[in-house]
C-alpha cells in the first residue's frame, strides 16, 4: 500500500533567505500562484516578524491562496506567534511553525538557556499557538545535533501541548542518511504519542545529502518534506523540490510513496524563480537543469534515437520540458547529425553524410557547440569536396568570419 508524503515548499521563506535571491511583494505573489499549481501540500509564504514587507506578503498570499495550506515562520515567543497569526487569519487553510533551537551547542552559545527553560519555552508557545490555529508545527533547530533522549522528551512535551506536526530539521546539513534515517525511527520508537503528529524534515545541503537525508527520513516514516525549487536556500541550501518528487515517482515501486505534486509545472515553477530572482539554474542541475535532458556523445544519442529509454530514466514532458535536446558537439556521431539535417529538411545519402560529418568533426574540434547555422553551410562545404586540406581551409575560414 503506497503512503503519501506532504510537500512543504519554503521557497518563500528559507529560500529567500539565502543572498541574491530576495524577493519584493509583487515577486512573491507570482511564485506562490505557481506554487498553487504545481500542487504543493504547503506554502511557507515567510516570516512575519521579520519585515513589515514580509508580513505584508504572508498576509496577502493568506488572502489568495486557496488550495494549500499557509504557513507563517515564527520563534515560540509570543509577540512572534501573535505577529504570524496576524498574517495568516485571512487563509483558507492556516498553519503556524514555530520553533526553537534544541542542540546544546545552540541553547549554550546562542539562547543562554537550559534544557529545561528551552522545554518549557517550547509548550508554552506551542500551547499559546494552538490556542489560534487548528494546525501547528513545531520545529526543533539543529535537531541532527541534539541529544537524542532530550530530542524525544521535547517531542513528546509539544505533542502534548497540541502540535500537530513536528519537524525534525538537519539545520546545518551535518547528518548522513543511514544516522538521519536512524533518528527517526528512534523518535518512533520512544516518543509515546507520536501517532499524534506527522512528521517533518526539513534538511540542509552543506554536505549535499539533503535530498538523500529527506529520502532516508521517509523510508523511515516521515510524513512530510520541507524543500524549495531548484534547491535554494540558506548556505548550499535545501533539499531541492524537484529532485525529492522525481525521485518518489521514478522510484515508486521502491519508496511506494505518493505526493500531491503535478510534475508538469515543475520545470515552469524552475524557470519562474529564475527570472524572477536573476539566478539561473547551473546547467547540470538535476530534473531542471538544461542539461539535464541533453545528449552529446554518439553513443548516447544513437541509443535515444532508437528508443529514449536508453539513456533517460523520465521522459523530460514528465517535468514539463518541451523535449530533449540532442546537442551536437564533438563527441556526436553520425546519427545524431542526420537527425538533425532531417529535423532542417535535408535528405542526404549515406555517403552525403559521410562527407559532411568529416566536416563536422573538423569544426567541433573549433566550436563547444554546433549551431542550426553551421550545419546549413557544412552541408555545402561537405559536398564540395573530399581533400581533407581543402575542408580545413574552408572551414578555418569560416571559423574566422
Amino acid at each position: 500500500m503506497k503512503k503519501r508524503v506532504q510537500i512543504f515548499d519554503t521557497t518563500l521563506r528559507d529560500g529567500e533567505q539565502s543572498p541574491g535571491f530576495s524577493m519584493n511583494h509583487a515577486e512573491k505573489l507570482r511564485m506562490a500562484e505557481q506554487l498553487e499549481r504545481l500542487g504543493v501540500d504547503v506554502i511557507e509564504a515567510g516570516f512575519p516578524i521579520a519585515s513589515d514587507g514580509d508580513f505584508e506578503a504572508v498576509k496577502e498570499i493568506s488572502k489568495r491562496i486557496t488550495d494549500c495550506q499557509v504557513a507563517g515562520l515564527c520563534r515560540i515567543r509570543v509577540e512572534d506567534i501573535s505577529r504570524a497569526w496576524e498574517a495568516l487569519q485571512y487563509a483558507k487553510h492556516p498553519r503556524i511553525h514555530t520553533f526553537v533551537a534544541t542542540s546544546d551547542i545552540h541553547l549554550v552559545h546562542k539562547l543562554n538557556m537550559s534544557r529545561q527553560q528551552v522545554l518549557a519555552a517550547a509548550v508554552s508557545g506551542v500551547t499559546y499557538a494552538r490556542n489560534l490555529c487548528e494546525i501547528v508545527e513545531f520545529s526543533a533547530e539543529d535537531a541532527s545535533r541534539t541529544d537524542p533522549d532530550y530530542l524525544c522528551q521535547i517531542t513528546e512535551a509539544v505533542i502534548d501541548a497540541g502540535a500537530t506536526i513536528v519537524n525534525i530539521p538537519d539545520t546545518v546539513g551535518y547528518a548522513v542518511p543511514d544516522e538521519f534515517g536512524g533518528l527517526i525511527r528512534y523518535l518512533k520508537e520512544n516518543v509515546s504519542n507520536i501517532d499524534k503528529a506527522i512528521i517533518s524534515v526539513h534538511c540542509h545541503n552543506d554536505l549535499g545529502l539533503a535530498v538523500a537525508n529527506s529520502l532516508a527520513a521517509v523510508q523511515n516514516g516521515a510524513q512530510q518534506i520541507e524543500c524549495t525549487i531548484n534547491g535554494i536556500g540558506e548556505r548550499a541550501g535545501n533539499a531541492s523540490l524537484e529532485e525529492i518528487v522525481m525521485a518518489l515517482l521514478v522510484r515508486q515501486a521502491y519508496y511506494h510513496t505518493d505526493t500531491s505534486v503535478n510534475t508538469k509545472e515543475i520545470f515552469p515553477a524552475s524557470q519562474l524563480l529564475a527570472e524572477i530572482t536573476g539566478n539561473e539554474v547551473q546547467p547540470n542541475k538535476a530534473i531542471v537543469g538544461r542539461n539535464a535532458f541533453a545528449h552529446e556523445a554518439g553513443i548516447h544519442q544513437d541509443g535515444m534515437l532508437k528508443n529514449p529509454l536508453t539513456y533517460e530514466i523520465m521522459t523530460p514532458q514528465t517535468v514539463g520540458v518541451p523535449q530533449n535536446l540532442l546537442v551536437l558537439g564533438k563527441h556526436s556521431g553520425r546519427r545524431a547529425l542526420d537527425a538533425r539535417l532531417q529535423d532542417l529538411g535535408f535528405t542526404f545519402s549515406k555517403d552525403e553524410i559521410n562527407s559532411i560529418y568529416t566536416c563536422f568533426t573538423v569544426l567541433a574540434d573549433h566550436k563547444k557547440t554546433i549551431t542550426d547555422e553551421d550545419l546549413v553551410y557544412l552541408t555545402k562545404v561537405g559536398l564540395e569536396s573530399t581533400d581533407s586540406k581543402v575542408i580545413s581551409k574552408n572551414i578555418q575560414e569560416y571559423i574566422n568570419q
